[in-house]
């Protein structure tokens, strides 16, 4: 937020043109600075938006968790183009690599907008001022979470803004205390937010809820997350939507299964050189079919193509499948008129899908460039996802409730047409594990689901036990911080 001069970490957060200051304008201009803010209520707002601002960089982890795992490529014009994607794609990704960094430094710019609310919450109280530290607490919690899921042990920096020589002052803090503030922010979120937000898109108290019981999943600790979604659960606010295409469409947005979504504008341009910057979505143009002339779909950039491998996990008859996965040759041969519809193929891979989740469609294009602008926007959470981690956390925990655990993997089974799982033991778990890669294909939670639940080594070429199961930092963060970090293992 330039006009009020906020430092960035100077954890190689460098960032450049960050560009919030649309939402932030101040009349007359350069009249307020970071230390004479927080003067009136509409001061802290203002800076909340700046805070949730950064949620739009979520596409560029959405990527990585799919072409990291077995569900995609990376694809694109070429090889060398979007090379760190492609590296990631081939597990031959090392310390320099600017599509880890732009993780990295965007994350941190989301905590440190959040750092500098907190940093001045007590300097004026009014009514509502808990809704705002809750709602910046969560989203303190999902930066630190990308960061942790990411890169493990990482700097842990809490309600206070850092100048560049404070800043080389502080170690990479263990993975487990970095947990322990995610759930001590999220604890505060859950207890301050209501189950329903005034304005579409502000974090509620489910989501609160359902964050937490993923971050407690992730630890292994099933018994809390168990508990911690059931109450999302047994509260009866989300349910899901009858109709599975219908579910990433801007004109279906807001609907009853959305628990947590970062929402894009199509109405503003954007450029390459700041990524960041954008108010659109950018994956569905770059997810979209290079060079297309038909109905339907939008030319794109061929980007993160799923695999066959995934195509083929999915039964014949399940609607997910091809409401998830578009097979352009057979979508082709369907048409009126198909020798009319043309697409190039990219030189950076190609397997014939494209993720029809989230892809450029007539209809749902924003301004110029509209590979940029899509107003299509992201689901971060939704309810199929906290019914299957609900399922997961009762399968593992101990004492496993298996019944419990049977009744919400087979409402997301139902959905889909399927018939009833009567799985039981290991053979439970891992068919809840089967099924979120059917449910939540091209959403960005693959690699990490393989990760946490030790299926990668068999399930991703190239991956090194040991390894890969974080990226590595930055090796310019840790020139910045006096070359004091010690690398994540191997690399």
């Amino acid at each position: 937020m330039k006009k009020f001069a906020i430092a960035l970490l100077a954890l190689g957060l460098s960032m450049t043109q960050v560009g919030c200051e649309k939402f932030l304008d101040v009349a007359p201009p350069y009249t307020q600075d970071a230390d004479n803010f927080f003067n009136t209520p509409v001061d802290y707002e203002r800076a909340l938006i700046g805070a949730y601002d950064l949620l739009q960089g979520s596409f560029m982890s959405t990527w990585i968790g799919e072409i990291a795992s077995d569900n995609s490529i990376a694809g694109g014009e070429s090889v060398t183009d979007s090379e760190g994607l492609h590296e990631i794609d081939a597990m031959s990704h090392d310390a320099v690599n600017d599509d880890l960094r732009k993780v990295f430094r965007w994350n941190y710019a989301g905590i440190t907008r959040v750092n500098y609310i907190m940093e001045h919450k007590d300097k004026l109280d009014f009514q509502g001022k808990d809704e705002i530290l809750g709602q910046a607490r969560f989203l303190r919690a999902f930066y630190y979470f990308e960061l942790v899921k990411f890169f493990g042990d990482v700097p842990l920096i809490v309600d206070k803004r850092l100048g560049s020589s404070e800043a080389t002052l502080y170690d990479r803090a263990p993975a487990s205390e970095v947990y322990a503030q995610i759930e001590s922010d999220l604890s505060f979120a859950v207890s301050t937010l209501d189950w329903t937000a005034a304005e579409k898109g502000r974090i509620t108290k489910g989501a609160a809820l359902s964050l937490l019981g993923k971050v407690y999943l992730y630890q292994d600790k099933f018994d809390l997350a168990a508990a911690t979604f059931k109450q999302v659960i047994d509260q009866n606010q989300y349910k899901l939507i009858a109709d599975y295409k219908k579910m990433f469409t801007v004109a279906n947005e807001g609907h009853s299964e959305t628990v947590f979504d970062v929402e894009y504008s199509g109405a503003e341009g954007g450029s390459y050189g700041c990524m960041i910057c954008l108010e659109g979505n950018a994956s569905p143009g770059f997810q979209g079919i290079r060079q297309y002339n038909g109905p339907v779909y939008g030319d794109g950039n061929s980007y993160n193509l799923p695999t066959q491998n995934l195509y083929d996990a999915f039964a014949a008859n399940d609607p997910r499948r091809d409401a998830s996965i578009l097979d352009i040759d057979d979508f082709i041969s369907k048409q009126a008129n198909p020798s009319a519809i043309t697409y190039a193929k990219g030189g950076g891979g190609h397997t014939g899908f494209y993720n029809n989740k989230y892809i450029k469609k007539q209809g749902e294009i924003g301004l110029p460039d509209n590979d940029l602008t899509s107003p299509v926007n992201y689901k971060v959470i939704r309810y199929a996802d906290v019914l299957l981690m609900a399922a997961e956390a009762n399968a593992r925990k101990a004492g496993a409730d298996e019944a419990l655990a049977r009744t919400y993997l087979n409402q997301v089974r139902t959905r889909a047409g399927l018939a009833n799982s009567s799985a039981s033991g290991q053979a439970l778990v891992e068919a809840i594990w089967a099924e979120r890669r059917l449910e939540l294909s091209g959403e960005g939670h693959r690699f990490f689901d393989l990760v946490r639940t030790g299926q990668a080594k068999d399930a991703i070429d190239g991956f090194v036990v040991g390894k890969h199961e974080l990226f590595p930092i930055p090796q310019v963060e840790i020139d910045l911080a006096g070359g004091k970090w010690i690398q994540n293992p191997n690399y």
